[in-house]
């Protein structure tokens, strides 16, 4: 089959690869379509700690079901799904308490250790795949997974209708964050991206007001809930003086591996900042 190889950081090609055979409990996934993210740009550059090369990238997928492993019960050939990129093994603390997303011994589809969709077919645990609606454009299945971090995201925040939201960054995990937060009942909704083509789009799908700068939405007071979707430091720590107090900055972009962002501890103290990654 064809597939997108990431030999050694920013080394990247197409070329023949053998099919993968899928084990006594995997599905093998005939790909239909295939995001890229700014995780994957972290991957093709050596920034992205838990990555090992040489690897086929790919972590936001669709596809359907074209060969089961003889232990797998929960899908048939000719289903189409999505499939949870994250690999866990189930046993250590984290995956005991319920928390998977953190398990002690993480890798993932694409970005870890395990080849991803980038490719004509990906095997896959079958428990990782879930059948999508008929009626569903199948493109649009390339969309759950970066729309289920957005979800967990802001359930880590506790969505409360009312509030003032801003958030850094109109890419596609920003204008899915927006429209989560606008469905939720915010009162208001700003978004900052410094590209200006970005923002029509971000007005259109969600935003109430979209600017360049914070300094031009003349919020003296800040926001109830700042969200940087970027992963740029520049961003983060501009959104951190952004929370009103007694307010919640939520980290949900990818930033560098070694990245390094300058906060003030007693703004966060006397102000009751709540910081949360996600």
């Amino acid at each position: 089959m064809k597939a997108v190889v990431i030999e050694e950081p920013n080394e990247v090609s197409v070329k023949q690869v053998d099919d993968p055979t899928p084990e006594p409990d995997q599905a093998l996934i005939k790909v239909e379509a295939c995001g890229i993210c700014g995780t994957d740009i972290h991957v093709i550059r050596g920034e992205f700690a838990p990555t090992r090369y040489p690897i086929i990238p790919g972590h936001e997928f669709c596809g359907e079901v074209v060969a089961l492993g003889g232990e797998v019960r929960n899908l048939r050939v000719g289903d189409f799904v999505a499939v949870d990129p994250s690999l866990f093994d189930g046993t250590c603390r984290q995956c005991r308490m319920g928390r998977f997303n953190l398990c002690e011994n993480w890798n993932a589809i694409g970005v870890g250790a395990a080849n991803g969709a980038c490719a004509e077919f990906v095997a896959v645990p079958a428990v990782n795949a879930f059948r999508l609606p008929t009626d569903l454009p199948r493109s649009w299945g390339a969309l759950v997974e970066p729309l289920s971090c957005a979800v967990h995201g802001l359930d880590q925040v506790g969505i409360r209708a009312a509030n003032d939201y801003l958030i850094y960054g109109a890419g596609t995990m920003g204008l899915l964050l927006g429209q989560l937060v606008k469905d939720s009942g915010a009162e208001r909704l700003d978004i900052i991206d410094t590209n200006p083509k970005r923002h029509a789009l971000a007005k259109r799908l969600a935003a109430d007001r979209v600017a360049v700068s914070a300094d031009e939405l003349d919020k003296p007071g800040g926001w109830d809930v700042v969200i940087d979707a970027t992963g740029a430091v520049p961003a983060i720590e501009d959104g951190i003086r952004r929370v009103a107090r007694g307010g919640t900055f939520l980290m949900f972009g990818v930033a560098n591996t070694d990245a390094k962002a300058t906060i003030s501890p007693f703004r966060v103290y006397n102000d009751e900042i709540r910081i949360i990654g996600s």
